[in-house]
């Protein structure tokens, strides 16, 4: 134990560079282009360029993009060697960003510049996900300059498109077999936490999207029985199938919060322009986080089933109506990680020691690139003490977290015996 205390002392002593590279970082946006953005190849080049610093076996993976000025989505991958090489600790970290939102509703006007006070840094990106990034990043550099030899192999790696769908980072990179995980490797996926740090994700919920237009036939409030109300169909069915749902897949998961699955109804469009005007077409949309033990082709056959059986209700000799059903994003949750997992375990006992918090495995209902992970049959968790302000106008962190974080990845390196 008295070694890490050493090596928490060259930690703390970094602070200031670490707040330097998250300027450096925040200043290179890397937005995709489904969001107008040239991708990471610019924050790549300036991470390469720090990596060769801690690391001679840097790979540098690109996946093609014609819609990129440089052609590629770059992914970076950094090894240390351990003094067991038959394992490897990997910390996957993401380097693109969200898009800002209305620069004016930011503190300093400039989500591409970082802005200190009161000892949070502002700024695009700086939590999602340059926090962890950072802090994985001098967890080695204090081991490098401190002579150090983890007890197992390292792999820092940064990977593009998160934020859209991981077509060009992670999920590539498994496809493609550019990383070379084993089945007792310790694999963090630090893209998410609470404000304690005492939240370890193990699972996921399935997520699943449902567009439902409502077809009947537009008249004049006057006269409602010369057409069908598409209105009174469409509140008609969200109330059917946001009950029936709750109803038929009412199973409970204490490892989740909540711990049931949920059926939200959520964006209505604009349906006619005068109040007059009895609407012959509703779209309404449902947000549905699912337990992963619930397969998606049952939630899916039930919403056909309720619309099938409101057709029939409200179809007439003088209108028929039609409903028709998208699933606009259908994606099954992945086995769960163990909560007995040795990397649970291992992470763990690192926070603990940092933090003096008890950590605990839980699941969420969003989703995270973890999920490519554990699709491969491996154990994956997902964690970081954040503010949870990712993606929001003044997106900010607590400095004290990022350093602090640094040390539970090199105590995690080190080992705890």
């Amino acid at each position: 134990m008295g070694e890490l205390k050493n090596i928490f002392s060259k930690i703390d002593s970094f602070r200031n560079e670490m707040i330097e590279m998250q300027r450096e970082l925040t200043s290179r946006p890397a937005l995709s282009p489904e969001n107008g953005g040239e991708g990471e190849c610019i924050k790549a080049q300036y991470l390469y360029n720090m990596l060769t610093k801690i690391s001679n076996n840097i790979s540098w993976i690109g996946i093609k993009d014609e819609r990129v000025k440089s052609k590629e989505r770059p992914n970076l991958i950094a090894k240390i060697e351990g003094k067991n090489p038959e394992r490897t600790i990997w910390v996957i970290t993401h380097m693109d960003v969200v898009p800002p939102g209305d620069y004016n509703l930011w503190k300093n006007k400039n989500p591409w510049e970082v802005l200190e006070e009161d000892g949070k840094l502002y700024g695009r990106g700086v939590e999602d996900d340059q926090q962890e990034l950072v802090a994985s990043y001098f967890a080695v550099k204090a081991l490098v300059e401190e002579n150090l030899t983890p007890r197992y192999n390292i792999a820092l790696v940064f990977v593009a498109d998160e934020e859209t769908g991981s077509n060009y980072g992670l999920k590539a990179l498994i496809k493609d077999d550019y990383l070379d995980f084993g089945r007792d490797d310790l694999i963090i996926v630090p893209d998410g936490g609470n404000s304690d740090g005492t939240m370890i994700e193990v699972a996921e919920k399935s997520i699943l999207r449902t567009k439902l237009v409502v077809n009947g036939k537009q008249t004049h409030a006057s006269t409602p029985n010369n057409g069908l109300n598409a209105n009174v169909v469409a509140s008609d069915l969200t109330l059917k199938l946001y009950n029936s749902l709750k109803r038929r897949f009412s199973k409970r998961n204490n490892l989740f919060t909540p711990p049931e699955s949920t059926f939200e109804p959520t964006k209505r469009e604009r349906n006619v322009e005068a109040v007059n005007i009895i609407p012959g077409r509703e779209v309404l949309y449902f947000d549905s986080r699912i337990l992963p033990s619930y397969n998606l082709k049952d939630i899916e056959n039930e919403i056909l089933r309720v619309c099938s059986e409101l057709e029939k209700k409200y179809s007439s000799g003088k209108a028929k109506c039609k409903i028709d059903v998208e699933f606009s994003m259908e994606r099954q949750a992945t086995p769960p990680t163990d909560p007995n997992s040795e990397v649970v375990k291992e992470l763990s006992k690192a926070i603990k020691f940092v933090y003096n918090v008890d950590p605990k495995p839980m699941g969420v209902g969003g989703g995270t690139v973890a999920a490519f992970v554990r699709k491969q049959n491996l154990e994956a968790v997902v964690w970081s003490r954040i503010l949870e302000t990712a993606h929001q106008i003044n997106e900010h962190i607590i400095i004290d977290n990022m350093v602090n974080d640094a040390k539970v990845y090199t105590a995690l390196f080190l080992g705890m015996e």
